[in-house]
C-alpha cells in the first residue's frame, strides 16, 4: 500500500493537513503537490471545519522544492513551480482560518507555505528563510505572499539577502506570528490556539478572511502564476543548474 504524501485529519471544527514525506524533509515534489492540492480541495468542501492546521511529518516542516527532481529537467521544474503557485492560491482561498505549525525547517517554498497561511507559529530554534538567490534561483512564487505578510521593504531585504534565520528572528520581522521557546511546547500551544480560533463565529471568520483577501490582493492569481513562469526561466539557466549541482554534491 502506497504511503500518502499528504494527509488530512478532520476533528471538526479543526482539521490538520500534514506534508507526509519525512524521509525527504517534506521536500515538494510534483506528486506531493498534487496530493496536497487534493486535500486542500477536500477542505474547501467542509463547512464544518473552521480552522485548518498545516504542518509537516517528522522533524521538518518543509525543505522546499525537491532540487534533485528538477536538476536538468526544465519541464518538470516548470510543472512543479506552477503546481506550487496554484497550491498557494488554493490555500489562501480556503474559507477556514489556516494556521501553519512550523515544527522544523521551513525553507524556500516551504517557508512560502508558512507565509501563505493566515497565522504562523514556530519554536525559537526552527530554521526558516528563503535561500533561493544563494542557489541561483528566483523566489518569484513566494515573493507576493511574503510582501503581503511583512511588507515590501522587509521582504526586499529578506529575499535579496537569502540565507536562513531562526524562529526567533522570523518572529522579529513578522514571518512568524508566535514563537514558543522549545519544540516540546509547540503542540500544546498550537492546539490551544486552534481551539481559541475555532470558538469564533464560523460565518464571521469566513467573511472576515474573504474581506482581508480582497483588501490585500490575495485573490490576484496572475502575479503568482507569472512568478512561477519567471522562476522556471531562471531555474533553467546554466548558472542555476551549476549552483544546484554543487549543492547536490
Amino acid at each position: 500500500m502506497t504511503t500518502p504524501l499528504a494527509t488530512l485529519d478532520i476533528q471538526a471544527p479543526i482539521a490538520t493537513l500534514s506534508l507526509n514525506r519525512p524521509d525527504a524533509r517534506n521536500a515538494l515534489s510534483t506528486p506531493m503537490l498534487a496530493e496536497l492540492r487534493a486535500r486542500v480541495d477536500e477542505l474547501q468542501a467542509r463547512p464544518d471545519v473552521t480552522v485548518a492546521v498545516i504542518t509537516g511529518a517528522g522533524k521538518a516542516f518543509c525543505a522546499g522544492m525537491d532540487l534533485k527532481a528538477v536538476l536538468d529537467n526544465n519541464e518538470l521544474a516548470h510543472q512543479l513551480l506552477v503546481s506550487l503557485a496554484d497550491l498557494t492560491l488554493a490555500i489562501r482561498a480556503l474559507p477556514q482560518v489556516t494556521l501553519a505549525k512550523v515544527n522544523g525547517a521551513a525553507i524556500g517554498g516551504g517557508c512560502g507555505l508558512a507565509t501563505v497561511a493566515d497565522l504562523c507559529v514556530t519554536h525559537a530554534d526552527s530554521k526558516m528563510g528563503f535561500p533561493e538567490v544563494d542557489l541561483g534561483v528566483c523566489p518569484a512564487v513566494v515573493a507576493p505572499w511574503l510582501v503581503r505578510k511583512i511588507g515590501a521593504g522587509r521582504a526586499r531585504a529578506v529575499l535579496l539577502r537569502g540565507g536562513l534565520m531562526s524562529g526567533t528572528q522570523a518572529q522579529a520581522i513578522g514571518i512568524a506570528d508566535h514563537v514558543v521557546p522549545t519544540l516540546a511546547e509547540l503542540d500544546g500551544f498550537v492546539a490551544a490556539m486552534a481551539q481559541r480560533l475555532s470558538a469564533g463565529g464560523p460565518e464571521a471568520l469566513r467573511a472576515t478572511k474573504s474581506l482581508l483577501n480582497t483588501i490585500d490582493g490575495s485573490l490576484d492569481r496572475e502575479i503568482v502564476r507569472r512568478g512561477a513562469q519567471l522562476s522556471a526561466s531562471v531555474l533553467a539557466t546554466p548558472e542555476a543548474q551549476q549552483r544546484l549541482r554543487a549543492k547536490m554534491g
